[in-house]
């Protein structure tokens, strides 16, 4: 890595933002930022949804411009032009979301994020010094379309290494890794930053941060709201000073007494239409009324081919998958809601909005079969007014009004509109995917607790997610997919964060198994 300059002072900030302004039209993202990262430092900058992190981040590494305001880099002014004048620098970054061709091999990925790759050969012998050095196991010539998303990670890591950074940023790092796949990670960047290079680090999984960074900046509508030690706070005073309020974390209790089973998956397989998607082998699982079944699972292990035949939208035999003991297969999107089905699925715009349709028109679209929207085949409009009006103000969604598009709405806002829009039509099943993916410790609790009072009012609540620390928190049981294959369920206190971790790559527990039929004594424990 590169190390500082004997000459430079130690105490003196490797980056240094002062005064950093960015406006885009409506919405001043940016307002008079100020950040400093010492040489060594693992930093975390931390904001709920729309608080300027991504912005931010996206100046440093020349992907943006700020209107006003200064980055100092090693002691001298920089203006950024562009990424690759960033990685001249010195500067690299890991995003959220992957820039891998699938078909290709993992040094051919390597060498396509670089601005000079060496030869092939030369190229697979740094690969695997890299590897070897910080303990990033991968093999050079593998397709990239055959590792899990851990080591899909690894090539972005490895990709930036290469090319020695002084400072390496880390955008929602641990969000698709399981948590063995994350402590593999942690020990990775504290080595990194032993050797001294700075780490800014952004997450909203408040307790990791506490346990790997040295220091944190917290951003609010765009502004610097204070500087904290992590180690010295609780995540729920940092997540406070995010969002501006104490907020009460959903806490998920003693659970009552499950009913009967009202959705239910019988012996479910179907061979995959994608060319690198997954095969389903005998997925079996059901979720009673009044309870939250979790299921964990690295992404690319088949939750999307199973949820699209959860909601209808792929068919299957009759008798894979029931409703109220009904079999729904052969029966779409339409007939299941009809039968009390709502779904929110992974993608929030695009599948689960209409992107340039309003809100309201969202509104009718999902639930039209469930409330009182049409008579005699005319649109209520005050009904769906009214719904609408009644999602926007339940779940706290900060729009310009219901007429607003969706694709005007940030993430976080548009995710609480969609599951309020499903929670509020009372369904007797929920099935829904990364319910809180990329959203604020506020929201995320404000979500996780309508998904607990739905199940307490008798609802069946099926939550398919890559967060283990949400599906902990909330589930009353506990399942994992890996490669298609669903593992057994097991009450949640039965298992640890470990336990799971190894069920989420298909290592069986020695643990028996809890069924639904015996979930009730061991919930309530």
């Amino acid at each position: 890595m590169k190390k500082n300059d004997d000459n430079q002072d130690a105490g003196q900030p490797r980056l240094l933002l002062q005064g950093i302004v960015k406006e885009f039209p409506g919405c001043l993202a940016n307002d008079r930022v100020d950040l400093s990262i010492l040489p060594g430092e693992i930093h975390a900058l931390l904001g709920e949804n729309g608080a300027g992190k991504s912005t931010l981040v996206k100046m440093i590494y020349g992907l943006l411009k700020p209107d006003s305001g200064s980055m100092t880099w090693e002691g001298n002014e920089v203006q950024v032009a562009n990424p690759a004048h960033a990685r001249e620098l010195g500067i690299g970054m890991v995003f959220q979301h992957f820039s891998l061709f699938e078909a290709l091999s993992v040094k051919e990925n390597i060498a396509l994020g670089m601005s000079n790759p060496p030869p092939m050969d030369k190229l697979e012998q740094q690969i695997l010094e890299v590897e070897s050095r910080y303990g990033l196991p991968l093999d050079p010539n593998r397709a990239v379309h055959s590792l899990s998303v851990g080591e899909k990670q690894r090539i972005e890591i490895v990709r930036c290494l290469l090319q020695d950074p002084s400072l390496l940023i880390m955008d929602e790092p641990t969000s698709v890794l399981t948590p063995q796949e994350a402590e593999t990670l942690f020990v990775t960047l504290r080595q990194l930053s032993a050797e001294g290079c700075s780490i800014l680090y952004i997450s909203h999984k408040l307790d990791e941060v506490r346990q790997l960074c040295q220091g944190a900046t917290i951003l609010r509508l765009g502004r610097n709201v204070g500087d904290c030690i992590p180690a010295d706070e609780t995540p729920a005073s940092m997540a406070a000073l995010m969002i501006g309020e104490e907020f009460e974390v959903a806490q998920r209790g003693t659970h009552q007494e499950a009913g009967p089973v009202c959705f239910e998956v019988k012996n479910l397989s179907r061979k995959s239409e994608q060319s690198f998607g997954i095969d389903l082998h005998d997925i079996d699982l059901n979720v009673r009324s009044g309870e939250i079944m979790g299921i964990a699972g690295v992404a690319g292990n088949g939750q999307a081919e199973l949820l699209e035949l959860l909601s209808g939208e792929v068919l299957c035999d009759a008798n894979e998958i029931l409703i109220g003991g009904e079999p729904v297969g052969q029966r779409g999107t339409s007939q299941r809601r009809q039968l009390g089905l709502c779904f929110v699925p992974e993608e929030r715009l695009g599948h689960g909005s209409v992107p340039d349709m309003s809100l309201e028109d969202n509104s009718l679209l999902s639930g039209y079969v469930s409330q009182p929207f049409l008579k005699q085949g005319f649109i209520s409009l005050p009904k769906v007014r009214s719904f609408t009006r009644k999602v926007i103000e339940q779940f706290d969604v900060r729009c310009p009004g219901q007429e607003a598009p969706a694709s005007s709405l940030s993430g976080g806002n548009l995710q609480k509109f969609i599951v309020g829009r499903e929670v509020l039509q009372q369904p007797k099943v929920l099935v829904i995917a990364q319910p809180t993916w990329g959203v604020d410790a506020g929201a995320a609790a404000l979500i996780h607790r309508a998904l607990l009072q739905l199940a307490a009012e008798g609802s069946a609540v099926l939550v398919i997610s890559q967060d283990l620390d949400e599906l902990l928190a909330i589930s009353h049981r506990i399942a994992a997919i890996c490669g298609g294959s669903m593992s057994e369920s097991y009450a949640i206190n039965d298992v640890s964060a470990e336990d799971v971790g190894l069920l989420m790559t298909g290592v069986a527990l020695d643990t028996q198994p809890r069924t639904g039929n015996d979930l009730d004594q061991g919930a309530a424990q």
